[in-house]
C-alpha cells in the first residue's frame, strides 16, 4: 500500500547538517511546506560563538549515566505562554576564540560549495602558506551562506526548540517553544514528515568519579566539559588536569602546555587509554605534559586527584574533562538510544518504523559535511517518492548485518575506512535528479578521502616538530643552567 505524498516537511536544527537538508529539500521543488526550527538565535550548529560563558556543571550522575538532557513538562493546553524554563539544555556551543578545524577543508566542504580559502596566521605558522584548515569563523559563515545566498532564511524559526514530536495518526505532531525574555511560547504544527538534522555534540559525558561533584561545588567552575572551554587565559598559573586521550583533550593540552598558561607540567590522564585512530597521541608527547592513567576519586578538601596506580596529583585547580558525547533525543520518547547510538536507521538515515522520519549526520567523525550532504539528498529523495528503498526485512538485515562487522555500539556509526562504498550506496538509492528536481550528487572522489588523511598527518607532523623543538630548547636550558652551577661552585 504506497503512503500519501508528503508535502510538509519539519527540519530540526540548522548546523551543517541541517542547513544542507534545506537545500536538498528544497531543490526536489515538490513540497508545499519546509519548516526549520533552530534552538540557536543563528545558523551554525556547534560553530555558533556563544556570547556569555557557559553555565557551571550540575547533576554529574545524570552526566555519567548519559540521561541529564530530560525533557521539559509539556503545557496541558496549546498554545500557552509559561515562565521560562531554568533546566539546563545543553545549547551551548564547543568555540573558542582561537579554535580552527582539525580537518582539511576539502573533505569539510559540501561537493558544490567551496569553503572560502580564508588563513590566519596562526595557521600560516603553523602549517605553512597552504594550510588546509580554517577558523570556525570562517566555518560559520560557511554554513550561514548557504542558508542566504538560496533565499532560505524565511524558512528557519531562531530560539525556537522542538519539545516533541510525536506520530498522531498519517501526522507529525510537533510540540514547538519559543524563548522569550521572560516568558516561553508554546504552540503545535502539524507535518507529513521529519528531519531531525540536531547533531550529536551538545551532552558532554562525564564519567562517574567519587568526589568530583563536590570538588565542583566548592570551586565552581573548576570541572568543565572540553565543550566548555574558552580559552587558556582562564587557566593561568593554574594546575590543571585533562581528561581524556581523543581529540579535543589532545588540542587542550597541548595549548596549556605550549603556551606555558597553565602551571607545568600539564597532567593528563591518557595512560590504558587509546588515543584517537586519526590523530594519534603525539599531542600528548609534549615536553610540559606529564602523562596519568584513570582518576580513582578526587579529594575535594585537599584537591588532590587520586590515580588508579596509587599515586596522585595534588593541588589540583581545575579538571578538563574530553571524554566525549552522549546521544539525546528529549522530543523523540518513542525513538531509543542503545548503546549511544540510534538504532533503526537504515543506512544511518532512513527509520525503519517510518520512513518519514529521517535523520542526517547520525554517524561518527569522517568527511563529515560530505556524509551530510548525501544523506540529505538521500532524506530527499524518499521524501519526494523518487528513492525507491528495500523491504522492511531487508532494511532490518541491513542493520544486523552491520552489527555483525561493527558491534551494537559507537563504532556502529563510523563509515571509515569504507567511504567510497558508503557514498555510492546512498547516491544509488538516492537516484539521480529528475527534470530539474533534486541535487545532484557527484561520483566519490578519493581525493577527498586523501585530504581527510593528509590533514591528519599534517597535524602529527607538527607536534612532532613541536615537541622536538622543546625538548632540545629544555635540553640547551638544563646545559646552560649546569654549567652557571659549575662556574659559580669554583667561585
Amino acid at each position: 500500500m504506497s503512503r500519501p505524498p508528503v508535502k510538509r516537511v519539519a527540519v530540526i536544527g540548522v548546523g551543517p547538517a541541517g542547513a544542507i537538508a534545506i537545500d536538498a529539500l528544497a531543490q526536489e521543488k515538490v513540497f508545499d511546506v519546509i519548516r526549520v526550527f533552530e534552538r540557536r538565535e543563528e545558523a551554525g550548529g556547534c560553530w555558533i560563538g556563544d556570547k556569555i560563558r557557559p553555565s557551571t556543571l550540575t547533576n554529574f550522575s545524570c552526566l555519567a549515566k548519559r540521561t541529564a538532557d530530560k525533557p521539559l513538562p509539556i503545557p496541558q493546553t496549546l498554545p500557552a505562554q509559561v515562565p521560562k524554563s531554568d533546566r539546563p539544555r545543553f545549547s551551548e556551543s564547543s568555540v573558542y576564540p582561537y579554535l580552527e578545524t582539525n580537518v582539511d577543508h576539502i573533505p569539510m566542504s559540501f561537493s558544490r560549495e567551496p569553503i572560502p580559502a580564508d588563513k590566519t596566521e596562526k595557521s600560516i605558522a603553523l602549517h605553512g602558506e597552504d594550510t588546509p584548515f580554517r577558523h570556525w569563523t570562517v566555518m560559520q559563515r560557511y554554513i550561514k551562506s548557504l542558508i542566504e545566498r538560496n533565499g532560505y532564511e524565511d524558512l528557519i524559526s531562531y530560539s525556537t526548540t522542538v519539545e516533541r514530536v510525536e506520530k498522531v495518526g498519517a501526522e507529525w505532531k510537533v510540540v514547538l517553544r519559543k524563548e522569550g525574555k521572560e516568558k516561553d511560547y508554546w504552540w503545535v504544527e502539524y507535518f507529513d514528515a521529519v528531519v531531525v538534522a540536531s547533531g550529536h555534540y551538545w551532552v558532554p559525558y562525564i564519567p562517574a568519579i567519587e568526589g568530583l561533584e563536590e570538588f565542583e561545588k566548592g570551586r565552581p567552575g573548576s570541572v568543565i566539559h572540553s565543550k566548555h572551554f574558552r580559552g587558556r587565559d582562564h587557566y593561568k598559573g593554574k594546575r590543571v588536569v585533562v581528561v581524556g586521550a581523543s581529540v579535543s583533550a589532545a588540542d587542550i593540552a597541548f595549548d596549556l602546555a605550549h603556551s606555558k598558561t597553565a602551571a607545568l607540567p600539564v597532567h593528563t590522564i591518557t595512560i590504558g587509554h587509546a588515543a584517537n585512530g586519526y590523530f594519534g597521541g603525539g599531542a600528548f608527547e609534549h615536553p610540559r605534559i606529564q602523562q596519568h592513567p584513570s582518576i580513582k576519586s578526587v579529594c575535594p578538601r585537599t584537591r588532590t586527584v587520586h590515580l588508579v596506580d596509587g599515586n596522585s596529583i595534588p593541588n589540583v585547580d581545575s579538571i578538563i574533562f574530553g571524554t566525549g558525547y552522549s546521544w539525546t533525543l528529549p522530543f523523540l520518547p518513542q525513538v531509543e538510544i542503545r548503546n549511544n547510538r540510534v538504532p533503526k536507521l537504515y543506512q544511518h538515515v532512513v527509520y525503519q518504523s517510518d520512513p518519514t522520519l529521517l535523520f542526517v549526520g547520525a554517524v561518527g567523525a569522517g568527511l563529515t559535511f560530505k556524509i551530510f550532504e548525501w544523506q540529505a539528498v538521500l532524506a530527499a529523495s524518499v521524501l519526494a517518492g523518487r528513492a525507491k528503498l528495500p523491504s522492511a526485512q531487508e532494511m532490518k538485515e541491513w542493520e544486523e548485518n552491520r552489527i555483525k562487522v561493527k558491534g551494537d555500539g559507537v563504532k556502529f556509526t563510523m563509515v571509515f575506512p569504507d567511504f567510497e562504498e558508503y557514498f555510492e550506496e546512498v547516491r544509488k538509492l538516492a537516484g539521480e535528479p529528475v527534470d530539474g528536481k533534486g541535487r545532484k550528487l557527484p561520483k566519490f572522489q578519493r581525493e577527498w578521502y586523501r585530504a581527510f588523511m593528509d590533514g591528519h598527518e599534517l597535524r602529527k607532523q607538527m607536534w612532532q616538530r613541536i615537541n622536538e623543538e622543546v625538548r632540545q630548547e629544555e635540553a640547551a636550558r638544563a646545559q646552560e643552567e649546569e654549567a652557571r652551577a659549575v662556574v659559580k661552585a669554583k667561585l
